[in-house]
């Protein structure tokens, strides 16, 4: 590898021609000039000046490593900037969701994107064990799971509760447990786990959802509600997902007795300094999740 710092004071010499104004420009001695280029010709095995008294001529190598020299030591400037660039509105930033927040969180990034279009975001849906793995891997910056990680390379914060959620087509106006064992049960990945968590507290005879009988399943999560809406069945989801559903006016989100909540988690590598634009991304995600869970389902 060329030396840097000879290169710098050769293509300096080449530029200024003259050994006085080179050392007067790098703050060095004339000998101190010298030195430096003997030891570059010295590297390369080849003579770059023609030396006549105290003035020179380029070789026709040393011509050619000004002219490379010019770009490399260009190219190492630039690289150093975009090293230390730390812009708020400027670069990628890399978030992964659950697919429920991310109905909500994906659009909102988007937005952002769109105020400051240098700044460019990255959306992956997944679960939380992939979210957990790929934080700690730092293959995203931000992530959002519903549980706080187990791994002592990754961060979670509580930020916000999401709202599990019963939803029944628009046609179903009172819920009741024969009601519920009528309509049949539209399943998803996390199905189990949200219904287990709102029915037993809201109602005395349910034990498992395996008490309804399954009429559908989707691991989409904008098309769970789907069959939903045509009176298949009924759900239990997040009320994000519930409220991104593309025909509100197809669905009724029931208000039960004992809300039940989900709490999220903003999580980040552990041993990793913050981006001024990936702490300005995790901002904003907090103040929408917090905003958002306001939000009432409906009576």
């Amino acid at each position: 590898m060329i030396n840097p710092v000879w290169l710098k004071t050769f293509c300096t010499l080449a530029d200024l021609g003259h050994f006085t104004k080179t050392a007067e420009a790098l703050f060095m001695t004339q000998s101190g000039v010298s030195q430096q280029i003997k030891k570059l010709e010295e590297q390369l095995a080849t003579a770059l000046l023609i030396r006549e008294g105290k003035s020179f001529t380029l070789t026709d190598a040393g011509m050619r490593l000004h002219a490379d020299g010019l770009k490399l030591l260009q190219a190492a400037v630039l690289l150093e900037q975009n090293v230390k660039q730390d812009e708020p509105y400027l670069g990628q930033v890399r978030v992964a969701t659950p697919g429920s927040v991310g109905l909500t969180v994906y659009p909102f990034l988007l937005d952002i994107q769109a105020q400051h279009p240098a700044l460019h975001i990255s959306h992956a849906f997944s679960p939380n064990k992939s979210i957990e793995r790929d934080i700690g891997l730092r293959l995203f910056d931000l992530g959002v799971m519903t549980q706080p990680s187990t791994s002592a390379d990754v961060i979670t914060e509580a930020i916000a509760q999401e709202t599990l959620v019963l939803v029944t087509s628009n046609e179903t106006e009172t819920l009741t447990w024969h009601t519920l064992q009528r309509l049949g049960y539209i399943g998803h990945p996390d199905g189990h786990q949200h219904c287990q968590a709102l029915l037993q507290a809201n109602f005395s005879q349910f034990e498992h959802p395996s008490q309804f009988q399954e009429k559908g399943f989707s691991n989409q999560i904008s098309l769970i509600l789907e069959p939903v809406s045509r009176g298949f069945g009924f759900s239990v989801l997040p009320l994000y997902a519930a409220r991104a559903f593309h025909a509100q006016e197809r669905i009724r989100i029931h208000s039960l007795t004992a809300p039940v909540n989900e709490t999220l988690y903003l999580c980040r590598h552990t041993h990793v300094v913050q981006s001024k634009r990936a702490r300005f991304i995790a901002q904003q995600i907090k103040l929408l999740l917090k905003d958002k869970q306001q939000i009432k389902p409906d009576v």
